[in-house]
């Protein structure tokens, strides 16, 4: 299984992107479906999470972000809207299984001021 991200560049504040995310192979297992991002000199963090219990997440992107799936496309989204220069980072995809983790190789997005 590999996860290819994509969907990311510069965008002034105030706009939207949507990143993708696709699955190359078969997931068994699922448990979580989830977006992280990493800011320059800063920790990974999580952004946004989906379980089949339903959807959350972190407090500074709350009511602009979306987590989406399609499983015919066996792709998961992020749909960023309002975005500012904060959201600044390179942002991976995370899929958790009872077996193991997978994770994409990351997308930048640049929100210029």
């Amino acid at each position: 299984v590999q996860l290819q991200a994509s969907g990311g560049g510069l965008v002034q504040a105030g706009g939207s992107l949507r990143l993708s995310c696709a699955n190359s192979g078969r997931i068994i297992g699922l448990k979580a479906m989830r977006w992280y991002r990493q800011a320059p000199g800063k920790e990974r963090e999580w952004v946004a999470i989906m379980t089949d219990g339903g959807k959350n997440y972190a407090d500074s992107v709350k009511g602009r972000f979306t987590i989406s799936r399609d499983s015919a496309k066996k792709t998961m989204y992020l749909q960023m809207n309002t975005l500012e220069p904060e959201d600044t980072a390179v942002y991976y995809c995370n899929i958790d299984t009872v077996y193991t983790t997978y994770w994409g190789q990351g997308t930048q997005v640049t929100v210029s001021s």
